[in-house]
């Protein structure tokens, strides 16, 4: 189980070798490097714009009081995405791009969504009305008072 990840990393980079190779000898190796750095520039610019879209619907659902987690988890695969996006290769430029597609995203939401444990806080107003109909009684003392002076010895 611990070689997992190495398997995967190098599984990773046979794919995007052989991948790499195929496309370099059909359209040239000049092409090919153009096309990498193309889609990485094109999918971090996708990505930028997705996220502040998300990020703004994130805000909207606070500020109306309702739960965010579903854009929580768009971020996360925009995260993701455009972690992909950023690694030179045609395979991972493409599960980035599935990342980015909306379709992919809301099954991925589906999915997740049992697994999020959500807390959501009453309103302010309810907090202000509360701390309005009870009195907390209690003593305090100054930090610069000495601790042994009464204050009726003034």
């Amino acid at each position: 189980m611990r070689w997992l990840p190495i398997i995967i990393l190098f599984l990773l980079a046979y794919i995007e070798i052989t991948l790499f190779i195929k496309v370099a000898s059909v359209i040239g190796v000049a092409l090919t490097l153009i096309l990498v750095v193309v889609t990485s520039c094109l999918g971090v610019s996708l990505v930028r714009n997705q996220g502040l879209k998300t990020f703004m619907q994130m805000q909207a659902k606070l500020v109306a009081g309702e739960n965010p987690a579903a854009e929580m988890i768009k971020s996360v695969s925009l995260l993701l995405a455009g972690f992909l996006l950023l690694i030179p290769g045609f395979f991972t430029d493409f599960l980035g791009l599935l990342l980015l597609l909306p379709p992919i995203q809301k099954l991925l939401t589906l999915r997740m969504m049992p697994y999020i444990r959500t807390f959501t806080p009453t309103s302010m107003s309810s907090y202000q009305s509360s701390a309005d109909s009870y009195t907390v009684e209690g003593e305090f003392q100054r930090k610069d008072e000495d601790p042994n002076k009464r204050i009726d010895d003034k």
